[in-house]
């Protein structure tokens, strides 16, 4: 494989050393990690924090008197969209921005890159006049711009009823046609067997293929090495993820159509010494509350705990639905005057009424800082999708005794799971202020339990 490079970052590399802003000894360590990961030099003195992007793309834009330009503020002209492919701004890191006569100024990543300029020059006859953007500027706006390459077409699964993804396989075809339909064949299979969590990994020579039903996983098929590189970069770039990152966790999410309904898929990447793990899981819609609760009573009783401060805990295994019943209290029951806000990994889907935030780590919004300023905004009910830290556990408690209302969920395979972990000692103050609790123990059967029947036979 080809090395990864940056040959903007490989040119100047020692300037950054004789202007004082990292050491020698840090180049060469971070030039040995680009070497073994296959992966440009500057995105590892970023990833290793040695220095910021924005401080980079500053000395850059000073060396190379190269004007930088902001993406985030900026309207690039569709119109010129045209002359730079989708495969060759994802490959290339580059965008056209604008076009005067004959020349088209675009925004690079690696504006050295004369090999990319060139191939430009090439095929559009055209004067190229290249800026400096942010790479993950670049790629985000990629994803935006080009989105008819960036989507699944509709899958429909009311034929076929034996189909099977593996009879998309195709060795020797590369096409990125080919990947988004394997990609595709593979949701379809998965939709029809009712997975909502799939993964795949890296095995000996292939790439396994897996589905998860319940606490079981099963492959159902591998794709061959030819095809693996090249399907995990279209897969990355279909949920809007660095394609050329494989060392540091990603997070991602994909929206599809299935049977007219729209369906969203959390996509994870994770680095393992094999490769990485890419797992996705599965969102349908949030249907009616009276579809998930058929009780009347219990239906009023949640209304009135969304009025009361305290913690609506909705409880049950791996794949259990939670989060779906989580979403369609939101979607149907918060009181108009009240000010309800989530913070999620992912917001599976958007609703009604409700400020939803998604946690970012790559710009520092983490739940730390999202826990230290989320009071600010002044929330009557917070949704927080699971609680998995002591610290965590003691704030949210702590809102409910400033009159908030939390709703959150917790993973327990069973009633007496449930007991067991919460007999822990840490959890002694947050199951005071529990006003009640759902138990989803399968997608037929939820139990309700108000405080009077919690303090009697759970707490």
């Amino acid at each position: 494989m080809d090395l990864v490079t940056n040959k903007t970052i490989d040119k100047l590399k020692y300037d950054l050393v004789r202007n004082n802003i990292i050491t020698f000894e840090d180049i060469e360590r971070a030039q040995e990690i680009a070497n073994a990961q296959n992966t440009n030099l500057g995105q590892v003195l970023i990833n290793s924090s040695l220095i910021t992007e924005e401080n980079l793309l500053k000395f850059l834009e000073e060396k190379l008197h190269i004007p930088f330009v902001n993406l985030d503020d900026y309207e690039i002209d569709k119109k010129c969209l045209k002359y730079i492919s989708y495969k060759e701004a994802i490959t290339y890191k580059i965008l056209p921005l604008f076009q005067i006569e004959d020349t088209l100024t675009v925004i690079m990543a690696d504006p050295l890159d004369l090999f990319a300029i060139d191939k430009i020059i090439e095929r559009t006859g055209k004067t190229i006049e290249p800026v400096l953007g942010s790479q993950n500027a670049i790629l985000k706006k990629i994803n935006e711009y080009y989105d008819l390459k960036g989507k699944v077409q509709d899958i429909t699964t009311k034929e076929d009823t034996n189909f099977n993804w593996t009879d998309e396989l195709h060795n020797d075809d590369l096409s990125e046609e080919h990947l988004q339909n394997l990609f595709r064949a593979i949701l379809k299979n998965a939709i029809k067997d009712n997975i909502h969590e799939l993964y795949f990994e890296h095995t000996t020579e292939e790439l396994s293929v897996n589905f998860k039903k319940g606490d079981e996983s099963y492959s159902t098929g591998s794709i061959p090495s030819l095809l693996i590189s090249p399907f995990i970069q279209m897969l990355k770039t279909l949920c809007a993820l660095d394609p050329t990152i494989s060392e540091i966790p990603q997070l991602g999410k994909l929206n599809f159509n299935v049977d007219s309904i729209n369906l969203t898929a959390s996509i994870s990447a994770f680095p393992t010494i094999n490769g990485e793990r890419i797992l996705l899981k599965i969102y349908h819609p949030p249907k009616k509350i009276n579809e998930l609760i058929k009780d009347e009573n219990t239906i009023n009783a949640l209304k009135t705990a969304l009025l009361t401060p305290g913690v609506i805990l909705v409880c049950g295994s791996s794949l259990s639905g939670k989060t779906h019943l989580v979403y369609s209290i939101l979607n149907d029951l918060i009181p108009e005057n009240k000010t309800a806000m989530t913070l999620e990994s992912i917001a599976k889907y958007k609703l009604k009424n409700v400020r939803q935030s998604e946690l970012n780590e790559s710009v520092g919004f983490n739940l730390d800082k999202a826990m230290r300023y989320i009071e600010f905004q002044s929330p009557d009910i917070v949704y927080f999708e699971g609680i998995a830290t002591k610290e965590g556990l003691d704030f949210f408690t702590s809102l409910t005794l400033k009159n908030k209302t939390l709703i959150t969920e917790f993973l327990a395979d069973n009633m007496d799971d449930l007991r067991k972990k919460f007999a822990y000692s840490e959890f002694n103050m947050f199951k005071s202020v529990i006003t009640c609790l759902i138990f989803i123990h399968s997608r037929d059967e939820v139990e309700f339990f108000d405080k009077t029947a919690l303090d009697k036979y759970l707490l």
